[in-house]
């Protein structure tokens, strides 16, 4: 077992945020550090748009929130907020004042990495460094539901997989078809394991699984004594990660101006 507390969750939300921050480094894309946590713009319409961490190094104050809403509506997006349920109360509070909405839940899970042993995983590879298509592509059809893809739903993928620190994944049928794909990055210790997707065709055939094997075989490769993701809760995707040995160890909500 690993408690939550206000120690591990700076971990976890530190390295939430520093993936944020790698997915926006091209033209167009700004980064703040504020209120403890950090803000990023990816795009106006973009879902990597959004503060991270904010509050979780103490009280959140009106003016460091006008700052937070400037930086994103001065770009012309809409505010977003990723919160924590350790940070400081004056957040929750400010937002409350403003009339901000909750428009999403994210379980975040954790499973520490002592004695934990490294796995076959025959049907995942590591994506080649000329499949950034590919990959988005196929990660894409899962999130999206849709063969064809707009080119805004591309570029996400793209940012992903343009990521310094990112390792990306593709699961295949046994006839080559990519039908999944996922990432990884390593951050001090800790892997975080996102970007989790598989073709509706080829859901229930334990591909997301392999692929959470296949990154925990990375992770344990590289000295790494946590593993972290987020899900929705209840989700599928919950499911396959606590069959992993991944406990719950916190709700985020997302909370929208």
């Amino acid at each position: 077992m690993i408690f939550a507390d206000l120690a591990l969750a700076r971990r976890l939300e530190a390295a939430e945020a520093a993936n944020a921050r790698g997915c926006s480094v091209g033209e167009g894309t700004a980064v703040a550090e504020m209120a403890g946590g950090w803000v990023i713009f990816a795009g106006a319409a973009s879902p990597l748009t959004q503060a991270v961490g904010v509050g979780l190094h103490g009280p959140v104050r009106g003016a460091e929130l006008d700052a937070i809403e400037g930086f994103l509506t001065s770009r012309g997006a809409r505010v977003s907020l990723d919160v924590c349920p350790l940070a400081d109360a004056t957040l929750v509070e400010g937002l409350a004042a403003r009339g901000y909405r909750v428009t999403e839940f994210n379980n975040v899970l954790v499973k520490p990495l002592a004695g934990a042993e490294i796995v076959f995983t025959p049907r995942v590879r590591r994506a080649l460094a000329g499949e950034s298509d590919l990959w988005s592509h196929t990660v894409g059809r899962g999130f999206f539901e849709q063969v064809e893809l707009t080119t805004a739903e591309m570029d996400v993928g793209r940012a992903i997989f343009a990521m310094p620190e990112a390792l990306c994944y593709l699961a295949a049928t046994e006839s080559g078809q990519a039908a999944g794909g996922a990432a990884a990055a390593l951050r001090d210790g800790l892997a975080i394991l996102f970007a989790d997707s598989t073709v509706a065709a080829f859901r229930r055939q334990g591909l997301q699984r392999e692929l959470i094997s296949a990154r925990l075989n990375e992770a344990l490769a590289r000295g790494c004594d946590l593993a972290t993701a987020s899900t929705a809760p209840g989700s599928a995707s919950q499911r396959n990660y606590e069959r992993m040995g991944f406990q719950v160890v916190y709700t985020k909500v997302t909370f929208a101006g």
